[in-house]
């Protein structure tokens, strides 16, 4: 239980640190990133995803109030959408049962393709919407049929205007991606890590 208690005030801590940076004029006019792409990444404890889910929510609300408006897209959501406009949510779930894992992963890595069907449902939203910040959520989700440094790399040809700020579970040390803190994602080091910056403290 005091693990739990630990673990739920440092996640509602890093949330009103991020709410600091994420207010501030120098990261909404993306300034002082040298020329690199506008993305940051903060992580939470996996054990801690539903707190994680209650508090992104709270601070969009949050933030909104401050006049700073959030496009958030949810991956799992937007699976759900690419899969029940190309397939048969039923169907789909009959097939998992009969088919072996393997095949099933290139099935739905097939359907949710990153470049042909997830970017351009991206980018729909991003054209259609007028909006401050980027959120991703809903990374851990969608793996392993999507994974968090493609969206990344893809995100890149689309989302330059505004920043954009992935919620991970797990870990980023600024070069390599750790889903659940103990699977590989890939390598990444383009995105900066929110959770360190202090932008404010700094006056950039």
């Amino acid at each position: 239980m005091k693990k739990m208690l630990q673990n739920k005030e440092n996640l509602e801590k890093k949330f009103d640190h991020l709410f600091e940076q994420i207010s501030s004029s120098a990261f909404l006019r993306m300034e002082s990133i040298g020329g690199e792409v506008p993305f940051y990444i903060t992580t939470h404890l996996p054990e801690n995803q539903n707190l994680a889910a209650q508090l992104i929510a709270a601070l969009i609300k949050k933030l909104e109030t401050h006049g700073v408006s959030v496009l958030e897209v949810n991956l799992y959501e937007l699976s759900l959408e690419i899969i029940q406009r190309e397939d048969d949510l039923e169907d789909l779930f009959e097939e998992e049962k009969s088919t072996p894992k393997p095949e099933f992963l290139e099935t739905m890595q097939a359907i949710l393709d990153v470049e042909t069907e997830v970017m351009p449902a991206i980018a729909k939203k991003i054209k259609e919407t007028d909006y401050h910040v980027l959120f991703i959520t809903g990374v851990g989700q969608v793996f392993p049929f999507i994974r968090s440094h493609t969206i990344l790399n893809n995100l890149q040809r689309i989302a330059k205007d505004a920043p954009t700020v992935m919620f991970f579970p797990g870990n980023y040390n600024g070069t390599s991606l750790e889903l659940f803190g103990r699977l590989k994602d890939d390598n990444y080091y383009r995105a900066f890590n929110l959770d360190s910056l202090n932008l404010r403290q700094n006056n950039i």
